[in-house]
């Protein structure tokens, strides 16, 4: 079974998402956002708004809702609106309005008169870098600055003057929002006390967490239900019409529905943030390197929440090199909070590394697979832990056959009106696990189900929950009912960091022998079909002395029972004293440039990847093929423009542009196969976000080898590479 299981019900239009919940009674909430991208509000004007036909309700800062920031050891402190009048963005949520009608909130909405004292806002990185500050510690405690020298040497300067061959370049990537096309939305009832909150999440267990913490209640008053999730990509935790709705609800008595409009989405929740990054790479002239620096800053809210760790993300571990220096810098801005989206770290920090690898291989005039293999790491640079398993040569050596890399011309190729150019780039992305809780229940029809409260935004761990308790229970996996997506079933952590499969994999495989022994024992106990006997399990099946064998069904039945189950737990453990984990995997793009109007296109993409064992190869390619179109996206489409005024100048689908089909080739995707058991006992490493990873770099390199322009930002423009 390969098919997605929820597909018919999403291609049909039945898979009921969180706003398409209306309980009897349910009421509109509709956002107020700022004007303004620094200083504070001195009044609203709400007396419009309030007589309007149809509301029940204008919360305001001056007539707040009852809510307190709630506390995350992931996310941090959690922002929650209209707690104060302070304003640190454009299109910060200031206000709500509750009426009967979705279209007569929005217009009470429009009439409320907002007065601001304004301050001067800084929205620019180039402004912000005068003042950009050290960065916090890395998410795995790493400190914000990093220095490994050989010994011997005294400083870092010194080995890179040292090196024969020196490249030193400064690079950019744009901010860039989520674009899900599920809208953050929130459907809100309170019975007796106990919240039901519909929403779009990553993690309905946290999400039942944070709304508690934020109301004030006992965890267990809040039941979070999200079974279908239209997109996240990290940008769905807890958003402003979650909290609004359910405090709301809770004033009013009513269910209340909110839903952000897709100009809000790009204010209102979070942002991949701005970087710029600094890279200094030396090497001897065979290629081997001698020192590579990476400094980087990113654009962070004036909150200081979050800062996107592209130099940890790469440098830190992808290359050998005797002398590394890192370093991580906030530049506090006036922008939306910022956030994980889709490789944090890893997809712009590989744009910056993989395109200075580039411009060394044409320094060394070396082939640019070839200086990638001469350094790949055993382990990351300062660390005594070797990677469990790493086929990064065989990614690449399958992709350049694959590919056709042999019949690359160093300074591209012209046919007719186009410069054609290939390009190429190593990515990587963690292997990750986290703590995961899942049941495991047999029935007495022969069926199975498997049970946790995660999530499947999209990447369809759905199926992949279904396959590994098929292969676990020994039966079909078309018998395996999975549930996920509901905080009251066992914590299932947060559907993130490509560690779903892994995480929820490995508890699965913990449950499963023991429910089987536990069905066992009612086979064999007193009372049962084979009581007192050895028994056995296979394929679905009790075996018993003589051949007498019945199907655990059967076996329910006899001994009077629907169904018996046990939940199993995973979380990293010794593993990591032992060993370092990653993906790993081999981009390779061809574009074509039009020679007078620099059109650029997308001709050919593959990528050939080691990610561990394969579960499901059909929805794996899909979620490579996805972030291998988003690695093209940030390369050449994706960004979002900051005013000076602080708001987005192209904050909406109109304007901000990702790929369509007419953009986007035949994609190859292959794999190459070593199940990775020290990871995990699934085998499996995590391959969500690894697809996004180098693929903004491959298409740069090709630019360059096509054009002979370096261009260090992205997205390239056609203006980038017009001659001056």
């Amino acid at each position: 079974m390969s098919a997605r299981l929820e597909a018919p019900l999403k291609v049909t239009g039945r898979a009921r998402y969180g706003s398409d919940n209306t309980p009897p009674g349910t009421v509109f909430g509709y956002v107020v956002t700022s004007t303004i991208a620094a200083g504070e509000v001195e009044a609203m004007d709400v007396a419009a708004a309030e007589t309007s036909p149809g509301v029940l309700a204008v919360y305001t800062p001056f007539a707040p809702l009852e809510l307190t920031a709630p506390q995350n050891p992931m996310l941090g402190t959690v922002w929650v609106p209209l707690q104060d009048t302070e304003v640190n963005y454009h299109g910060q949520p200031i206000g709500f309005v509750v009426a009967q009608t979705y279209e007569q909130a929005r217009d009470a909405a429009g009439t409320i008169a907002v007065t601001y004292r304004e301050r001067p806002a800084v929205t620019s990185m180039s402004d912000g870098l005068a003042t950009a500050e050290q960065a916090p510690p890395a998410m795995d405690g790493s400190p914000a600055e990093l220095e490994v020298l050989a010994e011997g040497v005294e400083s870092f300067d010194d080995a890179l003057a040292a090196a024969p061959v020196v490249v030193e370049a400064t690079y950019a990537t744009a901010t860039q929002n989520h674009a899900a096309m599920e809208p953050h939305s929130a459907v809100a009832v309170w019975d007796d006390g106990v919240l039901t909150l519909y929403t779009g999440n990553q993690a309905s267990d946290l999400v039942a967490v944070l709304m508690a913490d934020a109301l004030g209640v006992e965890h267990d008053a809040v039941h979070v239900l999200n079974p279908y999730v239209g997109g996240a990509f990290g940008g769905k935790a807890v958003s402003p019409p979650a909290f609004l709705a359910a405090a709301a609800a809770r004033v009013l008595g009513l269910p209340v529905k909110a839903a952000l409009t897709r100009e809000q989405v790009f204010t209102a929740t979070s942002t991949r943030p701005a970087t710029v990054q600094k890279l200094s790479v030396g090497a001897e002239k065979d290629g081997t390197l001698v020192a590579l620096r990476h400094d980087s800053w990113s654009s962070t809210p004036m909150a200081r929440a979050f800062v996107e760790p592209t130099s940890h993300g790469t440098s830190r571990e992808w290359y050998a090199t005797p002398n590394l220096s890192i370093s991580q810098k906030m530049v506090p801005l006036n922008v939306p909070t910022t956030s994980f989206m889709r490789a944090p770290g890893e997809a712009p920090g590989s744009f910056a590394l993989e395109s200075a690898i580039d411009e060394l291989a044409v320094a060394l005039d070396m082939d640019p697979i070839e200086l990638r293999l001469r350094n790949s790491s055993v382990a990351p640079p300062g660390r005594d832990l070797q990677w469990s398993s790493k086929h990064l040569d065989d990614c690449f050596a399958l992709g350049a056959a694959r590919f056709g890399w042999s019949a690359r011309a160093p300074q591209g190729r012209v046919e007719g009106d186009w410069q054609v150019g290939v390009g190429v780039a190593t990515a990587m992305f963690p292997a990750l696990r986290f703590p995961a809780s899942v049941r495991v229940t047999l029935r007495d029809d022969d069926t199975a189900e498997v049970a946790t409260s995660g999530a499947d935004p999209g990447t369809g761990l759905l199926t992949v929950l279904s396959l590994v308790t098929g292969e676990t229970l020994d039966i079909d996996p078309a018998r395996v009912t999975p549930r996920l997506g509901d905080s009251a079933l066992p914590a299932g952590g947060f559907s993130g960091g490509s560690t779903a499969t892994a995480s929820a994999g490995s508890a699965i495989m913990i449950a499963g022998p023991q429910v089987i022994d536990r069905l066992l024992e009612a086979a064999a106990g007193p009372g049962g079909p084979f009581a007192g006997a050895d028994v056995t399990y296979a394929d679905g099946r009790v075996f018993g002395p003589d051949g007498a064998t019945m199907t655990f069904g059967e076996v329910l039945r006899a001994t009077g029972q629907a169904s018996v189950a046990a939940v199993g737990s995973s979380a990293a453990g010794e593993e990591l004293t032992k060993h370092s984990f990653s993906s790993f995997g081999a981009q390779f793009c061809e574009v074509r440039v039009h020679r007078w109007t620099r059109e650029i296109r997308v001709s050919r993409m593959l990528g050939v990847f080691d990610a561990g064992r394969i579960i499901n190869p059909q929805a794996a390619r899909s979620q490579i093929s996805g972030g291998m179109i988003w690695g093209v996206s940030a390369a050449l489409h994706e960004g979002l423009e900051v005013e000076r005024t602080g708001r987005f100048a192209n904050g909406d689908f109109a304007s901000y542009l990702i790929p369509v089909n007419a953009d986007i080739p035949e994609i190859d995707v292959e794999f190459v196969h070593h199940p990775d058991t020290l990871h995990n006992p699934v085998g499996a490493r995590g391959l969500g976000e690894i697809g996004v990873v180098g693929m903004a770099a491959a298409v740069a390199n090709a630019v360059a080898n096509a054009t002979g322009v370096r261009v260090r930002h992205i997205p390239i423009m056609l203006e980038d590479l017009l001659d001056d």
